[in-house]
């Protein structure tokens, strides 16, 4: 169903919008319409969510030095509750933080797979989560770095993945960075943290997929390439964004999102692009 040139593609909207607050499964069904592959097939879902794991290899590998420290500090502080500093209790937070959305896409599969999975949906979810962010931008103070990160701030940033899960358009990484915003961390702060809960979160989305995929009328040479595109693709975005927010606001990508949500509202009234 999907070709190897059409799965190239994919790869390269996956690496450029999984992290960037913008929405990869909007844009993902974006361009499956305007490709013609029907955006609610359950094996077309089950590719996208597969294709991620390119992204979430690159994540792996930008963020090595982080996350080695962060297993290394849990492990010495199950075995040592003396060594029990903030890296440990951070990486509990983040296996915590990503329960909800587990929970969720088990609960809400049929919905996911199916009603939602319109693009109707992702146009109404780009501009409303543009909003979201736009009232972030305005209320969050920015003061707390990443040092400062609590168990509260985890758990709330890490629930707001379910928005993204529910209603593709959305953004998990939107939804995660405007609620850290909101709960004044700072931008680089914010971001790093929505990188470090897609890594369990996006992992388990395509281990869950991949037999589905695998199964089905998907081919191993489109997967592999569409995976192989993402992650080189991925990796840039992710450098390319730290050094961004560190001197930028998001207002560029409220407004792209806004502009893109209201554009795709009009091409599906005049009937351009299937839903």
């Amino acid at each position: 169903m999907i070709g190897t040139g059409q799965a190239v593609v994919l790869g390269i909207v996956e690496g450029l919008t999984e992290f960037l607050p913008v929405s990869s499964t909007g844009h993902l069904k974006i361009a499956e319409g305007l490709m013609h592959i029907p955006v609610d097939d359950a094996a077309v879902v089950a590719f996208t969510a597969v294709i991620q794991a390119g992204a979430i290899i690159a994540v792996l590998v930008y963020f090595f030095g982080d996350i080695v420290r962060f297993v290394a500090a849990w492990w010495h502080g199950i075995r040592n509750p003396d060594a029990r500093d903030h890296d440990y209790r951070f990486a509990w937070w983040v296996i915590f933080g990503t329960l909800p959305v587990v929970l969720a896409g088990l609960a809400f599969q049929s919905l996911i797979k199916g009603l939602l999975a319109s693009l109707w949906v992702v146009a109404g979810a780009l501009i409303v989560g543009s909003a979201l962010m736009w009232a972030a931008e305005h209320i969050g103070t920015q003061k707390r770095g990443e040092d400062d990160t609590s168990l509260t701030d985890v758990m709330l940033v890490g629930s707001s993945q379910i928005l993204a899960l529910l209603f593709p358009g959305f953004s998990r990484s939107g939804a995660t960075i405007s609620i850290a915003l909101i709960r004044n961390l700072d931008r680089v702060a914010a971001t790093r943290l929505s990188f470090f809960l897609s890594i369990p979160a996006l992992t388990g989305a395509g281990i869950y997929e991949l037999k589905d995929a695998l199964g089905g009328r998907l081919d191993v040479l489109p997967l592999l390439a569409g995976s192989a595109v993402s992650f080189v693709v991925a990796y840039a975005s992710i450098a390319w964004l730290l050094k961004y927010v560190a001197k930028h606001t998001f207002n560029a990508f409220i407004v792209y999102r806004t502009i893109s949500g209201v554009a795709l509202l009009g091409l599906l009234a005049a009937g351009l692009v299937g839903a």
